[in-house]
């Protein structure tokens, strides 16, 4: 049995907030496997401004990860979702750095912009995945 299906049997929480769950977990699961598979390309988008960004790209995959499974379990879920929101605030100057210098970056410019968007969505949908259902709350599951 699967982490996010444990955390599904031993608390009670809605199937929305299950599905944001998994969202999120896929989201930065991925992206931190990026971080290390892709380490160079991401690396590039780190604005010159701030020093090592291929240590920056590593240490942010490892708390990509760690955040993702960190939500799994409803005891570190809180402050998972806590750290998985001021990771992605921490992100927002390479969002801008590519803005500011689509010529770089072999992505359209709409998708650029698009992203500012999605990252306020994704922060929305972290806080409310895991700060404990904002409309169902967490109520431990009777076991049978």
């Amino acid at each position: 049995m699967n982490a996010l299906t444990q955390a599904w049997r031993t608390r009670r929480i809605g199937k929305r907030q299950f599905a944001g769950l998994a969202f999120v977990f896929i989201w930065f699961f991925v992206g931190g496997i990026a971080h290390f598979v892709a380490t160079d390309t991401e690396a590039s988008i780190v604005p010159p401004y701030i020093p090592w960004p291929v240590a920056a790209v590593l240490v942010s995959g490892v708390f990509e990860l760690l955040g993702a499974f960190g939500i799994l379990t409803p005891r570190t879920r809180k402050a998972a979702g806590i750290g998985l929101m001021l990771l992605t605030l921490a992100v927002t100057p390479c969002h801008i750095y590519m803005l500011q210098h689509p010529e770089l970056f072999p992505v359209p410019l709409w998708a650029l912009w698009l992203r500012l968007p999605i990252q306020a969505l994704l922060l929305l949908l972290i806080y409310w995945s895991t700060s404990g259902g904002v409309s169902s709350g967490i109520v431990p599951r009777a076991q049978p």
